[in-house]
């Protein structure tokens, strides 16, 4: 008897971010009963989330999901695209919503297109903190109402449930706000009813694309899942799937390689297997899935601020050598500056950061090499204020007295930082910071989201 099985492919790690026609086409050849893709993430910081706006350019995402669009007509099976416009805001859900209807129309295609929103209103989020809904994660910044208030965007990450109510609804397209990468690929053979186990690992294991190969810039990868485990293969030529490249995604975003929470439960890969097939296919075994109290992950992102930037670099030894004094030292003049200028307080209303890049600009105070002598270093200034304006008067000032900031050991004039641009200040605009790493105890499975299907022509 055949044992029931379900395939996919993966194109590519993130829409826009491309791959090459001849993956895509043979990820056709190999006819997967659905395709899956992200298109979101936090990797690029609060920016895209508390500003809603997407990474990557329309240009490249639409080039990309045209010919996912096309696949999916050709083969006739579902469309997955989860995180939409990089934070799965309900702004990103409409963009690729309008790519989706562009596309439609200039190919031709008639198919059924579901929306599902994970944004969440601040105030109904602060009103489940109140009741104890909101839970923090370990190493989760202390909150209180007025913080979870602040967050100009907040989305609750949705597992595979939401996803599946709108495949067993009939839509050949789902776009998601912001998911779980792994549900994307769950959802389906979830709906099929393979094992939970292989469904998970799988998912988490194709979820970045060709990531999970030996090349992965390569494009997308082929897997098959069914009730003992799945199997994957790359659909680039070139590359291979081995044992060792599956395993190692599991290290990749997880503190721990074996244990991996999601929605509805803990994915185990504690006694996985895995095995070679051919050179280039890998079948994995042995994965179990734990359910547990139904909890989504809960992203938020503040407004802090507008921000000016500017890049020198230091090649004075006796700078370099003192480094530390010498920054102190301006720093103290800068808050008294500041205050004469503008009234406003560095720490309170205005923030000034130097780093050295070099040194420890990486990893701050955990960097175990601050001490090795460099020839040569970095310096980052950046200003945060109120408003634009202030923090490149702020900034010019920096940028002026820094350069000129005397040591001890010349009684002189110096010019101790070399500036690559003239005008050295680069305004960044408004900047904001991330809020939340807690996970929201939701009323029902679907309470927190929001659904919408249309059909498009």
């Amino acid at each position: 008897m055949n044992t029931p099985s379900v395939s996919l492919i993966s194109p590519t790690g993130a829409l826009g971010m491309g791959f090459p026609d001849e993956t895509l086409e043979r990820g056709i050849v190999l006819q997967p009963d659905f395709i899956a893709c992200d298109a979101g993430s936090t990797d690029s910081g609060p920016f895209y989330l508390g500003a809603s706006k997407p990474k990557l350019s329309r240009r490249a995402v639409l080039h990309d999901l045209r010919r996912l669009l096309r696949a999916r007509q050709e083969l006739g099976v579902p469309l997955v695209i989860g995180s939409c416009g990089t934070s799965g805001t309900d702004d990103g859900v409409n963009w690729v919503r309008e790519m989706v209807l562009e596309s439609a129309k200039e190919e031709g295609m008639f198919l059924k297109l579901g929306l599902i929103y994970s944004e969440q209103k601040p105030q109904k989020i602060a009103e489940a903190f109140k009741k104890d809904m909101v839970q923090s994660l370990p190493g989760a910044p202390s909150i209180d109402r007025e913080s979870i208030l602040k967050c100009s965007h907040i989305v609750a990450m949705m597992g595979h449930e939401p996803i599946v109510k709108a495949l067993e609804e009939g839509c050949d397209v789902v776009l998601c706000g912001r998911a779980s990468d792994t549900a994307l690929f769950a959802a389906y053979p979830m709906m099929k009813g393979i094992a939970p186990g292989p469904v998970w690992h799988c998912g988490k294991t194709v979820e970045c694309g060709a990531v999970c190969t030996t090349l992965p810039a390569s494009g997308g990868v082929f897997a098959k899942i069914d009730d003992s485990g799945f199997s994957v293969e790359p659909l680039s030529e070139e590359a291979a799937c081995t044992p060792m490249s599956l395993a190692a995604h599991t290290l990749y975003e997880n503190a721990d390689p074996n244990l991996f929470r999601e929605p509805s439960g803990t994915l185990d890969t504690t006694n996985s297997s895995y095995h070679a097939i051919n050179d280039r296919v890998t079948r994995v075994e042995g994965s179990v899935f734990h359910p547990e109290r139904y909890t989504l992950k809960l992203e938020g992102s503040a407004f802090r601020g507008y921000q000016t930037v500017a890049i020198g670099g230091i090649r004075d030894p006796f700078i370099i050598r003192g480094v530390d004094a010498w920054r102190d030292g301006m720093m103290e003049h800068f808050k008294q500056r500041v205050q004469e200028l503008t009234g406003f307080e560095v720490g309170r209303e205005v923030n000034i950061e130097i780093s050295f890049y070099g040194r420890d600009a990486v990893m701050g105070k955990i960097e175990p090499m601050q001490d090795q002598s460099a020839h040569e270093l970095g310096i980052l200034f950046t200003v945060t204020a109120p408003e634009q304006s202030v923090a490149t008067d702020i900034a010019r000032f920096v940028t002026h007295a820094g350069s000129h900031w005397s040591i001890p050991e010349w009684k002189g004039f110096i010019s101790g930082i070399a500036f690559p641009f003239s005008p050295p200040e680069i305004e960044r605009g408004p900047a904001y910071r991330f809020m939340l790493n807690h996970v929201l105890v939701p009323d029902s499975l679907f309470d927190p989201f929001r659904f919408s299907v249309e059909e498009v022509w």
